[in-house]
């Protein structure tokens, strides 16, 4: 069931309310990425403040998230002797099927009661990865006991749940899956909902792939065939009970299941561990069903004979066919949309933040917590298409940014609740502050400055900790567009270095200590030179007299002071807290020597062959990873510990730079079908990029090259409509005997695309001009239809005969209307959805594809879908079956 963004905060008060010191702990769940990092530290801000007792426990991916359900939340159910409780999931689970990856789907209890499902454990689920998984969405709750006047899926559901959605009736307390809607799921799942609720009613008869033709003609030819020895024989359908059972997947994978039973049990264990899509389950089953049920025949498909119509039942196998038909249909509308593609929408710190806003809560540290979440999105390339590179801008379209249009307004709000909590300070003399002319801020104000201020910053890295050649060197921006991985690119910059000024010398020293007039003037001469070298976006509009369109300050960064000790953008804050939880303080010492290789951890157990998995004693990586998480949590609200983080981001994004640029200087580069192909083995640092999170932003790194060099290849179009190529990234660790993969996106994404606005566009004009035209139609049909009646009314006159021909004329109208605003519908349906899945990664969904089709053996436990294991000795046939999926929407 999901919360609507109206009730953001009842379900937190109702546990303020009820909360006393014998409750159990809340335990709160987090994913080892920033943004759920800073949604924990916002959340268990409001929970000191109102004494509510919690638990953090990290989750590096499912199978980790099954232990915490063995170990942690079973404990919590009535059934194994607990009093309940709260499970928040913050970036964990949502496109899982938490019921059964938590074990909180209780055993059946006799006559199919199902009291002893989620056992008064009640478990939030706020997550940005999409899609959303429709059995937590629309279900994921105890139903309530059947009874002749309540046998379906809506008459069980608790009260204040209509359709999945909490209203503000729901009371709390009996347990369940409650997914924090951010505005998506009732703005843009209306049909899914529909065909998940219609499934979830619907008896469970077998489908044994017949052809069903393509339309119930045939049913009403078979009806009148009939010899009618059916007439006074109820047909029945006998059905399975299936409370509290394993459900079925979406993907259809376990069609199959008979005839592969040859195939090794424990791959199709580990497939199941993923988040694959679930189908929806039946309320307790009433045995035996009549296929002439009132819930059967109120569907469109299946309608009940009228009065007029002689009462004569259909066939039973008539009934089947078109409930069959019905059936595959919803099946079809949920299957599209679990294979549209990966895609990110709003940031679970926002909505962390948007709960203490509603609370009342609002204040400078939890601003900043959620201004770093979100900041961290982007530069993990997680957007409205995926895990992607960002598309470029151009005259005919600007970029797509972070989540398009959703983004911009996420950011705008942030930036006036900057306004609001830090109002500017009052200058005297007609001075305006240094970073409303372009200089961005490198120290407080005062010692005791904390404020947040907004910051024209340029697309640099760590510029205020590094010196002003490294932040250029090290900048993704720059790496792509200047193509500094070559001698050509290197040269470029540093004549852009001369043309502006500024000596190899000085801007080889810390920025801080640069010559202030230089970082004065490093604004202007930016943009005076910029357009020279493709870099027209490398820093923020401003106007001349410090202030930009009505205070919008669009592209402005943000920054914090605490005093004298420090002054970091939020930039800055997310690379550290990143660099942390992938790399770990640690692992500078220890990477000069390959022996101390801090990622040589063991086999993972969750391989596909227990034959072949390695004998080595050593940790799983997870578990390398968990003390990582401490580290970042600290440095969040520790200014100190966030400074000495700074060596491990820069050395982090040096072995980035170095590897990208070996990669590129020796074109180790494969062109596949469906993307392109490299593998990082032989590199100093390819150690570091064990870890998925590393891996990918060495792979975004790359891709952003890639993408530039289609420009210029491509006359300054990307290829494949305004999307960058799909690149697959390996990194190999030997010791364990897997290839750690990861697929990004080639940008894009379905609100910010230029093709998704001409076709919306196009779409409009075309709707526009139907609807022209068929008003000047009905315009001649009427006047047709008057000059037919008044020659009838001259030779006839007027009589009842007359009056019953028009009426049928008018029926016969009104039909056509029908019908063609029937079609037009169904087309405007057909291109919603292409344009929903448009540029969207899909590297997930052919991962799947391929582990159900080959034998390579792969490991798929990432929250993020697009990062999988692989074997050393499968990689080969796994890449080969994949080149020919569709890996971008």
């Amino acid at each position: 069931m999901y919360l609507p963004r109206a009730l953001l905060s009842k379900l937190y008060l109702h546990l303020q309310n009820t909360r006393h010191p014998l409750s159990p702990p809340v335990l709160v769940l987090v994913a080892l990425e920033p943004d759920a990092l800073c949604a924990c530290r916002i959340l268990t801000r409001l929970f000191k403040h109102d004494y509510i007792a919690h638990k953090i426990q990290p989750v590096a991916g499912y199978a980790d998230l099954e232990r915490v359900g063995r170990e942690l939340v079973n404990p919590m159910t009535e059934a194994r002797g607990g009093a309940g409780g709260v499970v928040v999931c913050l970036g964990v689970g949502g496109m899982a099927d938490l019921g059964a990856v938590l074990g909180l789907e209780g055993e059946e209890g006799e006559e199919g009661n199902n009291d002893n499902t989620f056992g008064k454990v009640e478990v939030w689920v706020v997550d940005a990865h999409r899609p959303w998984n429709l059995g937590n969405v629309f279900g994921g709750f105890p139903l309530e006991p059947e009874t002749e006047e309540a046998t379906t899926f809506a008459a069980r559901s608790p009260v204040g749940v209509k359709g999945g959605c909490i209203d503000r009736a729901y009371r709390p307390g009996k347990g369940g899956i409650v997914v924090f809607d951010d505005g998506d799921i009732e703005d843009e799942l209306a049909k899914e909902r529909g065909a998940y609720l219609a499934l979830v009613d619907m008896p469970d008869i077998e489908d044994d792939g017949e052809d069903l033709g393509d339309s119930e003609e045939d049913d009403d030819d078979d009806d009148d065939i009939d010899d009618g020895s059916d007439i006074d024989v109820e047909p029945v359908v006998e059905t399975k009970k299936r409370t509290g059972q394993k459900r079925k997947s979406w993907d259809f994978e376990d069609e199959d299941s008979e005839e592969d039973d040859d195939r090794p049990r424990q791959r199709r264990r580990s497939n199941s561990s993923t988040p694959i899509p679930d189908s929806p389950r039946r309320p307790a089953q009433r045995g035996l069903i009549s296929l002439r049920d009132d819930a059967i025949f109120s569907s469109d498909a299946l309608e009940p004979p009228s009065a007029a119509q002689p009462l004569r039942a259909p066939s039973a196998r008539n009934l089947r066919r078109r409930l069959l038909r019905l059936r595959r249909k919803n099946e079809s509308i949920l299957r599209e949309y679990y294979r549209l593609g990966a895609s990110y929408s709003e940031p679970v710190s926002s909505m962390m933040y948007s709960l203490a806003s509603e609370l009342g809560r609002e204040d400078n540290d939890l601003l900043w917590m959620a201004i770093v979440g979100v900041t961290s999105m982007e530069l993990y390339g997680r957007s409205s298409a995926g895990i992607a590179v960002s598309v470029r801008g151009s005259e005919a379209r600007p970029a797509s940014g972070w989540l398009g249009m959703r983004g911009a307004r996420i950011r705008q709000l942030l930036r006036d609740e900057v306004r609001r909590l830090n109002p500017p300070e009052v200058v005297s003399n007609g001075r305006v502050l240094p970073e409303n002319t372009g200089i961005i801020p490198t120290t407080a104000r005062s010692p005791e400055d904390t404020s947040i201020r907004l910051s024209p910053e340029p697309k640099f890295l760590l510029i205020r900790h590094w010196s002003l050649y490294d932040s250029m060197l090290h900048s993704p921006y720059l790496f792509s567009r200047l193509k500094t991985w070559s001698e050509t690119g290197l040269k470029r910059l540093h004549k852009l270095l001369a043309k502006m000024g500024v000596s190899l010398v000085q801007c080889k020293q810390s920025y801080a200590h640069m010559d202030m007039m230089l970082k004065r003037e490093l604004r202007t001469k930016l943009l005076k030179y910029a357009s020279l070298y493709n870099l027209d976006e490398l820093v923020p509009t401003i106007d001349t007299d410090g202030k930009d369109r009505g205070g919008a300050k669009d592209g402005w960064g943000f920054v914090r002071s605490w005093g004298w000790r420090a002054t970091l953008s939020a930039q800055d804050v997310g690379v550290v807290i990143g660099a942390l939880l992938e790399v770990g303080k640690n692992t500078i010492a220890s990477s000069s020597s390959s022996s101390s290789d801090p990622h040589s951890t063991g086999a993972s157990q969750d391989l596909l062959h227990p034959a072949d998995q390695l004998t080595t004693t050593t940790t799983n990586p997870s578990e390398e990873w968990l003390p990582r998480f401490w580290e970042a949590y600290d440095a969040l609200e520790n200014i100190e510990s966030l400074k000495a983080g700074l060596p491990t981001a820069q050395f982090l994004h040096k072995a980035i730079f170095t590897t990208g640029t070996t990669i590129l200087k020796k074109k180790q580069i494969s062109h596949l079908r469906a993307f392109r192909m490299c593998v990082v083995k032989d590199a100093p640092d390819a150690s570091l990029f064990h870890h998925p999170g590393a891996l990918t932003k060495l792979a975004l790194w790359i891709g952003e090259a890639l993408a530039e060099q289609e420009r210029d290849a491509g006359g300054g179009r990307l290829a494949q409509g305004g999307r960058g190529t799909p690149l697959v990234v390996a990194s190999l660790d030997e010791k364990r005997g897997v290839y750690v993969v990861v697929g990004t996106g080639g940008g894009g994404g379905p609100d910010t695309a230029f093709v998704d606005r001409e076709a919306v566009r196009k779409r409009a004009e075309a709707k526009e001009e139907r609807g022209r035209a068929k008003e000047e139609a009905k315009k001649v049909r009427e006047r047709i239809r008057g000059e037919k009646r008044e020659a009838r009314r001259k030779m006839v006159g007027e009589g009842e005969g007359d009056q019953e021909e028009e009426e049928e004329e008018t029926e016969s109208e009104s039909e056509e209307d029908e019908e063609e605003d029937e079609d037009e519908s169904e087309a405007e349906d057909e291109d919603a959805v292409r344009e929903r899945g448009y540029g969207l990664n899909r590297f997930g969904t052919a991962f799947q594809d391929v582990v159900g089709e080959t034998s390579a053996r792969v490991r798929i436990d990432s929250f993020e879908h697009c990062v999988v294991e692989v074997k050393k000795e499968d990689l080969g046939g796994f890449l080969e079956s994949l080149s020919m999926k569709a890996v971008v929407g």
